[in-house]
Parts: C-alpha cells; structure tokens; sequence
C-alpha cells in the first residue's frame, strides 16, 4: 500500500526538471515495469560528461574535462514517474493520505500506521509487516528516530528550469551552435565560484541549474523548492548576463517560471533500519546533486531491499532489513560525502586539503575531481546475490 499526500495522480503539464539517469538504472526499471525498451524511448543519450571553463569577459568557453565514456541517460523525472506508477495496480496507491504516526507492536512483526484523509479530516489506520519510509530528505519518520538531525545548508542555492524550443527556433539553434554535442553531452560550465549545468531531454527540451554562493534562503518548512517573482528573476538574468555565454542567458531568460532550489544535505547516517521500519531513498540520504547520486541511489536503494527479501523470505525480515542496511549504509556514506565535495569544489568554496577551486588556474590533475566518474562505487554498486542463505 502507498500512502501519498498528494490528493491524486499527477496529470497535465509535467512541473520540475531533468535527472540524469545511469543506463544501468534505466535497465532496472525496465525489468521491473516488464518492458526494458520503454524507459530508453522516454529518455536521450548521455554519451559525454564535459566540464568547461567560461571566460566571463571574451565570453567563450574552454574544455577542463571530457569523458566520452558517461553511460547515462537524461530524462524528465514526470516521465520516469509515469512509468513507474502507471507499470503498478492503481488499487495500491491511498491518494490524499498524510501520515500522522506510527507504532511498531510489542513483538515486533508488525507496524501500525495512522493517517489523515484531507477530503474528509478521517483518520485512516492500516497494519503491516513493514514500513518503508519514503518520504524525501524532509521525512517526518526519519525525525521520529532522529529528532535532533538537521539538514545541512551547503552554502549555495540553485536556480533551475526547463524551457521548450516550441516556437524558439532562435535559441535552439544558437544554444546547439554553442554548444554542438547537446543532445549526448552534460555541460557544466564554471566561472569563479560558480557553476552551471544544462543537458537536453525529451520532446524537445533544455534543463539547465545555476548555482550561486549565498546565505541560506528563507524558505517554507516542508519544501526546498521556492516560487519566485518577476522582479526576482529579472535580477537572476542581469546577474547571469555577467558571467555566462549569451546563449545559456538567453535560455534562461526564455524559460517560463524558472524557480529556486536551496540546496542541501545531512551527515551520512549510521541506521538505516529500525526495527520493521526501513529509510530508501532520499530519507535515507540527503545528498546534494553534483554526483547525479539522488534518484540513481533511490533506485538502488529499492533493488536491494527487494533483493534481501527475496533472499531471507517473509519469515526472515529482520535479516532482509540488517542486510539491506549493511549493504547500503557504506556505498551512501561514501556517495553523499563525495558529493558534498564536488559541490564545494565546482562552487570554489574551502576544503581542508586543497585551495579554492579556480577554474582558470586548475591543473589537470585538479580538474580531475570534476569528473561524475570519480564517484566511489560509480562503476559498480553492491547489489546482493537473491539466492536463499
């Protein structure tokens, strides 16, 4: 059962952004939705993972980094979460259900949960062997256990968007003559203490993020993303005049309600698992999105816990959970560290061991670090063996 606070599924005009999926991921959705073809039709090649310098004042660009090896593919999250929910019985999804609380029983082989219904105020109740907590980097359930856990700002905020070429000939072809392998290709461009990133998805479409070094933002309690006005981002674009090429502004500035994401992440845990509640995906690891880590972990995340259950079986959950958080807890850690560091790194920001990243002066060994596939365990994730202890 799927308890979601949304009032029901989405539909219409897909709001939010691109993600960069590993094809290894890809190909794992498409073993659980049965047709391994389809998430590949829904996304486009990313062949190439390039970092470039921009020179703010001739206004040009020049390559740090070029791997043509980048095994991704890049993908409107709508669409990937079409896939999925419309691949499950609808039966399963309670739309309009906000959690409340929990209680594991006294013997421990069960969890009741409570919720309320927001058409009708009710309270909603359910049992179950097993809560599964995925509730976002904001989890109510991971507070329950860890009340004094905070996010951690980064000291930077993001803004993003996507804009449709429909109509916008100009600056699709002048963005493509910028920026010729767009199409296969993640750009990041870096400037002094900032950097930025755009890729192309489906139907005809450019994400792009800019992240700025700036104090924590004010921004509402249970969301990371905020709306802003004409004025606002009015000011973004002047801003952005002065530092990247005129076509990167020309996209942005096209772009319909481009909003600002504050960034953050936790301390890696040490548990995952409490007893017949388990954390996955962002609950379980905040982590900011230099590495392309969040939704790629959250689907590894579900293949392991799948997988130590079909290991130890119903009766065993106790050892599927202990594996499952085994198995996780030291490929996240190291992942979301890493991440904070490459964040920091491409942003110019301090680091115990090595000076302010600058791009003009980097060396290639420097450079090296702002690669995706520096990424501990980028090239293999433990997954667990499904077969009977």
């Amino acid at each position: 059962m799927v308890l979601e606070k949304t009032t029901a599924p989405p539909t219409g005009s897909p709001t939010g952004a691109g993600v960069a999926i590993d094809s290894r991921v890809l190909d794992i959705i498409g073993s659980w939705i049965g047709q391994p073809q389809l998430p590949y039709s829904a996304s486009v090649p990313l062949t190439i993972d390039q970092n470039q310098m921009i020179d703010v004042d001739r206004k040009v660009s020049q390559a740090l980094t070029r791997d043509e090896n980048f095994n991704f593919r890049a993908v409107h999250w709508a669409d990937l979460h079409g896939l999925l929910y419309h691949s499950l019985p609808p039966d399963i999804f309670f739309w309009g259900h906000h959690f409340l609380s929990f209680t594991v029983s006294e013997d421990k082989t069960s969890v009741n949960v409570k919720a309320k219904v927001l058409q009708t105020d009710e309270i909603f109740e359910v049992d179950g062997n097993l809560l599964v907590a995925a509730d976002g980097s904001l989890s109510s359930i991971r507070h329950t256990f860890l009340p004094d856990l905070n996010l951690r700002y980064t000291g930077y905020y993001a803004w993003r968007g996507v804009l449709d070429f429909s109509g916008k000939e100009e600056s699709e072809a002048g963005i493509r003559r910028a920026y010729p392998d767009l199409g296969k290709c993640l750009y990041i461009d870096l400037a002094s203490k900032t950097h930025s990133v755009h890729f192309e998805i489906p139907k005809n479409r450019v994400n792009w993020i800019w992240y700025i070094n700036q104090p924590e933002p004010q921004r509402q309690r249970n969301s990371l993303t905020m709306r802003a006005n004409d004025e606002v981002i009015k000011e973004m674009i002047q801003e952005a005049e002065k530092v990247w090429l005129p076509e990167v502004v020309r996209v942005m500035k096209e772009t319909k309600d481009p909003f600002i994401n504050a960034i953050y992440d936790c301390d890696p845990l040490k548990q995952i698992v409490w007893d017949n509640v388990v954390l996955i995906g962002d609950a379980a690891h905040p982590v900011t999105p230099h590495g392309a880590r969040s939704t790629n972990m959250s689907v590894i995340d579900a293949v392991v816990l799948g997988n130590c259950f079909k290991k130890w079986g119903a009766k065993n959950l106790h050892s599927a959970l202990e594996e499952y958080q085994s198995t996780r807890l030291p490929v996240i850690t190291k992942q979301v560290l890493h991440s904070r560091r490459m964040g920091r790194i491409k942003q110019g920001l301090t680091l115990p061991d090595r000076n302010p990243f600058d791009p003009k002066t980097a060396s290639p060994e420097e450079c090296k670090d702002l690669q995706h596939k520096s990424m501990p365990f980028f090239h293999s994730v433990p997954i667990i063996n499904r077969s009977s202890p």
